[in-house]
């Protein structure tokens, strides 16, 4: 489908996986809870499996196949979204597993392209404080996950207000040469920049001071706006002790948020000359980011070879 699912800042992507104690037989259906019980864990087993019933495979991208029992998603398709074990799934739908993490939930609320809405009655009948408003808003909505899903021809990325990345696909992961640098505080694109450089990506040095600045300015502008994000507050705290480049930045003030700038990728195929535009969405506060070439130039014949052979790498 195109889609990597990353763990939250700090939080190892082993912790994320919930692994299965042995195979599963995918055909079987076991008997589900009774719609009778009362309680939450009963409202969050019906919610979770009505909404993965109206979700079309057609929508996260998979093949409907011959033979489906249902217009919606299997379990086992279900699971593979958001990273957990098809025994898991089936738990939930069940009301025998209780105190999901809200890193689950998230995943859940995600995988099932839930609104902000319906993602926070998730938590709450899950038992779980539905994400704060004055927190740095982590949701990928739907409206964003269809752009997501359009977009596949082009190098995209999806970064929160204070530049975590939530979401890269493919073409992205070939273009940057990410591969494992993406985890814990090194998913923050300000931290990566100011502490462990931009390998794989050349500025000349009037765009390199430039995108250092605006970066520093937007983070700042996000503090403004989440003031009691504590990962904010430190990441912030942090990066002023750790990057004397970062502070004189800092010092300076500069209330800004990042839109667009020019940058060479060092790729398996070439340099690939990029504009880098950046999306904001009204309401969720994410950040698109779009790599786009001038058509019919050398930088798009790479990119299109990239697609063919960097994809497979991924």
């Amino acid at each position: 489908m195109g889609t990597i699912v990353l763990a939250p800042p700090g939080l190892p992507q082993a912790s994320f996986d919930v692994l299965s104690d042995g195979p599963w037989d995918c055909e079987y259906q076991p008997p589900v809870a009774d719609p009778r019980e009362d309680g939450p864990m009963s409202e969050f087993a019906d919610v979770l499996r009505s909404w993965r019933d109206r979700v079309s495979p057609a929508e996260v991208g998979l093949p409907a196949g011959a033979g489906r029992r249902t217009a919606g998603l299997r379990r086992e398709e279900l699971a593979a979204l958001a990273g957990v074990s098809v025994d898991y799934v089936v738990r939930l739908e069940q009301g025998r597993a209780t105190n999901p993490s809200p890193q689950l939930l998230a995943a859940l609320a995600t995988a099932l392209r839930l609104t902000e809405q319906e993602r926070d009655h998730l938590f709450r009948v899950a038992g779980a404080a539905p994400p704060s408003r004055g927190l740095v808003p982590r949701h990928i909505t739907p409206g964003v996950q269809r752009i997501i899903d359009r977009l596949t021809d082009v190098p995209l990325a999806v970064f929160t207000a204070s530049h975590d990345l939530l979401h890269r696909n493919e073409l992205w992961a070939a273009a940057t040469g990410d591969g494992d640098r993406w985890q814990g505080r090194s998913a923050n694109l300000v931290w990566q920049f100011f502490t462990e450089g931009h390998a794989g990506v050349e500025f000349d040095d009037e765009h390199a001071e430039a995108f250092a600045s605006d970066l520093a300015a937007d983070l700042r502008s996000a503090l403004g706006r989440y003031p009691d994000d504590r990962h904010l507050v430190e990441l912030v705290r942090d990066l002023r002790a750790t990057s004397p480049e970062f502070e004189r930045r800092w010092g300076e003030a500069r209330i800004a948020e990042h839109r667009t700038s020019r940058k060479t990728l060092r790729t398996p195929v070439g340099s690939i000359e990029v504009d880098c535009d950046t999306l904001s969405v009204p309401g969720s506060d994410l950040r698109i980011v779009v790599y786009t070439v001038v058509p019919g130039s050398e930088d798009a014949s790479r990119l299109d070879l990239l697609r063919v052979t960097g994809l497979q790498r991924v």
